[in-house]
């Protein structure tokens, strides 16, 4: 929301909004030049031309209530940045898994080769001198979030295809990381998933391209479909017949990366990544991909994803203390958490990793809890806290418990966050990685995590 507030703002418009605290995105917003009031009243609607919500917005909000009893156009987040989409060449990246990263990603490519991206990201977008090292021009509206306004006719955006709002966009790239069923409390099936991907798929415009990962059974039913339709398709990955064939991954710990190489039958370009995993190199090769399709030279995009310091909350390094990292990720689906403790083993060295996650959301506690304790078991030392609720109901019948019951390693059950980052804190020792991992507020636990070090090494 605030990445399309910011978005709004740089085109001239009179933008204001509410959140339900202070805090750096406010801060943002402000500078932006968006009228920011905490708390949520219906008088903050008055003399709105339009009111824009998220899915997360429920009916009951004082502000889109009014809105609506006093006849205030309503849109969806989605449709508001659909229209920022709609004079520009828009990529689009989609897929259950790794979107964030892979359309940042995109977005310092096309930086680093000149053409002055717009973007509208989960996550502050990383480069190598800082956030966004885009150049500021002389009263240019400074970056909100994800968000950042470019001056070229490229906007980069994230797909978000948890409630199906991806299906308002109409790219010329469409970029599908993978499609892995997720979400099934808006979907209900995995068939309702997958159908969703192949409407996305067609709404890519005449003389677009559908850029989908062959390595990813849905991605690749999903380009062949797509090609019996008629959309042009590019598939990347090191399975065989992949139009853009990917190299074997190699870790390199010491700077927290690796590379790998890519080809797209011109020749093979190396990719040096500062971001670890294997699955790191298959979302740069999906973003060099993309940067080529729209006339990046290939050695030039592989310049740019070198400069690529990662996204906030994935994989965010937030500092050390008494010889442990502490390193904060955004993963919250049992792939993601695989990936994530596979990518940080190497970075641990001969160090243990160790892991405090918060389950996200009740219905996907509840239809992944196996998954979650196979995935958390590649870890050394595990704390799971109780659910964050998010958008849902609370159901007593699902916590952090239901994970950890099903869990073979050295897994523990701490209902309170903060009480749990306490007991993870206390079993680091020197050379261990240490993990808050989930999308809810345990992205808070990484300074209670290093105080607790920091403190324990003061007391000695």
């Amino acid at each position: 929301m605030s990445a399309v507030a910011g978005l709004l703002a740089a085109r001239g418009l009179a933008v204001s909004g509410s959140d339900a605290r202070e805090g750096p995105v406010t801060a943002a917003l402000r500078a932006a030049g968006v009228h920011v009031d905490i708390g949520h009243d219906a008088a903050h609607v008055d003399g709105a031309g339009t009111v824009v919500v998220s899915t997360a917005i429920r009916p009951t909000n004082p502000e889109l209530a009014a809105a609506r009893d006093h006849g205030v156009p309503v849109l969806h987040r989605s449709e508001a940045l659909a229209a920022l989409m709609a004079d520009r060449r828009a990529v689009a990246v989609a897929g259950a898994h790794g979107k964030t990263t892979t359309s940042a990603m995109v977005a310092v490519a096309l930086d680093h080769a000149g053409l002055a991206p717009s973007w509208a990201i989960g996550g502050t977008v990383l480069a190598a001198d800082g956030a966004s090292d885009a150049p500021r021009a002389a009263g240019s509206v400074p970056d909100v979030g994800g968000g950042h306004a470019g001056t070229g006719d490229v906007i980069v955006v994230e797909a978000d295809e948890s409630d199906g709002s991806f299906l308002a966009y109409a790219p010329q790239i469409a970029v599908v990381t993978n499609i892995e069923p997720d979400h099934l409390d808006h979907y209900g099936t995995r068939e309702a998933f997958e159908a969703a991907f192949r409407r996305f798929a067609a709404r890519v415009l005449p003389g677009g391209w559908l850029v989908a990962c062959a390595d990813d059974p849905g991605s690749a039913a999903l380009a062949a479909h797509a090609r019996d339709q008629g959309v042009g398709v590019r598939t990347y990955g090191t399975a065989p017949g992949a139009d853009v064939r990917v190299g074997p991954w190699t870790p390199e710990p010491a700077r927290s990366g690796g590379s790998t190489w890519v080809d797209d039958g011109s020749g093979p370009v190396a990719l040096r990544l500062r971001v670890p995993g294997a699955h790191m190199g298959l979302d740069a090769a999906a973003a060099w991909t993309a940067a080529r399709l729209l006339g990046v030279d290939a050695a030039r995009a592989a310049e740019g994803l070198a400069r690529f310091v990662g996204t906030g909350r994935r994989f965010e390094d937030r500092g050390s203390a008494a010889g442990v990292r502490v390193v904060d990720d955004y993963a919250h689906h049992p792939t993601e958490v695989a990936a994530l403790l596979r990518a940080a083993r190497p970075v641990a060295g001969d160090g243990r990793v160790l892991v405090v996650f918060q389950p996200h959301l009740y219905s996907r506690t509840a239809a992944f809890a196996s998954e979650f304790a196979q995935a958390l078991d590649l870890a050394d030392v595990v704390v799971v806290t109780d659910v964050y609720a998010a958008r849902e109901d609370p159901d007593p019948t699902i916590t952090g418990g239901t994970v950890v019951e099903r869990m073979t390693g050295d897994a523990t059950f701490v209902p309170d966050r903060l009480e749990a980052a306490r007991v993870l804190a206390a079993r680091a020792r020197p050379g261990d990685l240490v993990l808050t991992v989930g999308a809810g507020d345990v992205t808070e636990l990484g300074p209670v995590v290093l105080a607790h070090l920091a403190g324990r090494d003061d007391a000695s």
